[in-house]
């Protein structure tokens, strides 16, 4: 634990859907200086994501799917294409993608690389995400995906040419982020 933040208070603003809390903290400047400051963090737990390559087709696996946070800001239809994703609940990360990769792609995958984590959006939300990538054939295909019908999910399925995907970044087509830090990854690493 860092000697450079002391006194801290947590109060629960909402516990609706996730948990909203305010800290209070007295937090010592590069100068030396206690100042007080205050702070809110959305904590939803933490994550894992996952790129779906098949090397030999050139393709990649990615969802379409309805997110309301985007709406409200300026995306028109809301819906974002992003790789698989899904919160550890109670999981290690690796159990984790491989059930979320099937419920929602539809593919059963068993090897899976760790890439690396992140946090995704430090200034106001705890989640570490667990970066993942995996090569998928079609016979490894068991289901149509689409998510599960009582978590009200809405999940479309995209198979995308390798390099069709990388220039919807570009194009602002893809604008998730952990969906542009894979591809690029996967276009860095030659994936695909």
């Amino acid at each position: 634990m860092s000697t450079k933040i002391r006194n801290i208070q947590k109060t629960l603003l909402s516990d609706n859907w996730y948990s909203l809390n305010k800290y209070s903290f007295e937090y010592q400047s590069h100068s030396g200086e206690w100042q007080q400051q205050h702070r809110e963090a959305y904590d939803r737990g933490n994550g894992a994501t996952i790129l779906l390559y098949n090397k030999t087709k050139g393709t990649v696996i990615l969802t379409r799917q309805f997110r309301m946070p985007t709406y409200v800001n300026g995306n028109t239809d809301g819906l974002l294409i992003e790789t698989c994703a899904g919160l550890l609940e109670q999981d290690n990360p690796e159990d984790c993608i491989k059930r979320e990769a099937e419920e929602e792609t539809g593919y059963k995958v068993d090897k899976v690389q760790k890439l690396f984590e992140a946090y995704m959006s430090p200034g106001s939300v705890t989640e570490i995400i667990h970066f993942f990538a995996a090569e998928y054939a079609e016979e490894m295909q068991v289901s149509a995906g689409g998510g599960l019908a009582h978590e009200q999910e809405n999940i479309e399925v995209l198979e995308l040419d390798f390099a069709r995907a990388y220039s919807m970044i570009g194009t602002g087509e893809i604008k998730d982020g952990k969906t542009i830090m894979l591809l690029q990854y996967a276009r860095i690493h030659g994936l695909c």
